[in-house]
């Protein structure tokens, strides 16, 4: 899965150094209202020594904080707001400084809980109506009441609408940069959660495979092999009683081990890239061919095999035809000399039907049962991927008995 780009942001210190850099260009407004109070001596706003340092210190409290505002957000907007406020009870103009209040209040709606945020924005549009009032009315005062600049509504609400510009863009632009932001790191989280779901997927599908194909190496081999066993020995006991049959059955230890090794080589492939056989898998008609094989091996085999010709998945022809194998395999191995087995595969009732039995040693053999070896295992993990059913165990009379049972 591609990975989703994460957008740039400030790190730490980046974000410490802006703050600086944003509080120490604020400053730059201190040496104004110093040559302000030299050059104008307290002509126009009657400015004073006393009324430079009043300047001085709400300007320092204003802008100071700000260096904090991303830490503790609610902190600096009220320490902001009150030098503000104190502000509105000192003097009776603004202050460059004031600059300050939008962005205590950018600072509370970005990186404070939304509640702190409308909080922050009420407090700006009653500073508004207060400031505006404030102002206006030393404007007032100062024209000496002159019928002409009277204050009244119509003048009012435009300075309280002007003013309460700057609260709420300062709110707006801090609960969108909030709400990207959450967006954003909520994307990169489903992300990442989407990236370690498809990593499990795929290790989960890898066991998944190579359990599928341990089975199928464990069919191969143990089917080829125990033909093999077989006829090897035929061919020892023919070579010192018949040299003539020894051919035939020298024959059919080279074919099997053929057929076992190019299935070998088919399922190796499948561990390796671009390098699979197209060689196709075993069918339900192969059975036939399977059963052929045994008897010639030596076992006595009597088949009855009416289901052979029915439509069934390819899935479940694999595990029919690995499940007689297997049971086979295990008459080989398990049953004793001179057993025979009886097979039968039929396919009525939108189900596939398998039994193999033999007359051998059953359940008395050291192996044929599920804590001895991997085949029986491997067949009821065929079985319950295609939610069949599968029953294992000595068969009345003596012997040993497979019955699977496959919906179709």
């Amino acid at each position: 899965m591609e990975e989703l780009v994460r957008p740039w942001r400030l790190g730490p210190r980046g974000r410490w150094w802006f703050d600086v850099l944003l509080a120490g260009t604020l400053f730059l407004i201190i040496p104004f209202y110093a040559i302000q109070a030299l050059l104008n001596g307290g002509a126009a706003q009657d400015v004073s020594s006393t009324s430079y340092v009043a300047d001085l210190v709400l300007v320092v409290i204003q802008l100071v904080p700000l260096l904090w505002r991303r830490r503790h957000p609610v902190i600096v907007f009220a320490v902001v707001a009150s030098a503000c406020a104190l502000q509105v009870l000192l003097l009776d103009y603004p202050l460059v400084s004031q600059v300050s209040f939008p962005i205590a209040v950018y600072s509370v709606a970005r990186y404070a809980r939304p509640r702190w945020g409308l909080a922050a924005l009420a407090v700006g549009l009653f500073g508004s109506v207060l400031g505006a009032y404030d102002w206006l009315g030393a404007v007032d005062a100062a024209s000496n009441n002159d019928p002409q600049n009277e204050i009244n509504w119509s003048t009012y609400v435009p300075v309280v609408l002007s003013l309460a510009t700057f609260p709420v863009a300062a709110w707006a632009l801090g609960a969108l940069a909030r709400t990207r932001t959450a967006y954003v790191d909520s994307l990169i989280q489903r992300n990442e959660q989407l990236r370690r779901e498809a990593e499990q997927r795929a290790e989960l599908g890898a066991t998944q495979e190579r359990a599928r194909i341990a089975r199928e190496m464990h069919d191969v081999v143990a089917h080829g092999l125990s033909v093999i066993v077989v006829q090897a020995d035929g061919a020892r006991y023919a070579a010192e009683q018949d040299p003539a049959l020894a051919p035939k059955a020298l024959e059919t230890v080279a074919q099997t081990a053929r057929e076992a090794l190019a299935e070998m080589r088919q399922l190796l492939g499948l561990l390796r890239d671009g390098d699979a056989l197209t060689r196709p898998q075993p069918r339900l008609s192969d059975i036939a061919t399977l059963i052929e094989e045994t008897q010639a091996g030596g076992t006595t085999v009597i088949a009855t095999l009416p289901g052979l010709d029915a439509q069934v998945p390819e899935g479940i022809a694999l595990t029919a035809f690995r499940v007689v194998q297997e049971s086979l395999s295990n008459v080989r191995k398990h049953a004793g000399p001179g057993a025979a087995a009886r097979v039968t595969v039929t396919a009525d009732g939108g189900s596939l039907t398998i039994e193999v039995t033999d007359d051998g040693r059953g359940a008395a053999a050291d192996g044929p049962g599920e804590s001895g070896g991997l085949g029986l295992v491997g067949m009821r993990e065929r079985i319950s991927a295609h939610n069949g059913m599968l029953e294992t165990g000595p068969a009345s009379g003596g012997g040993f008995r497979v019955y699977a049972r496959m919906p179709l």
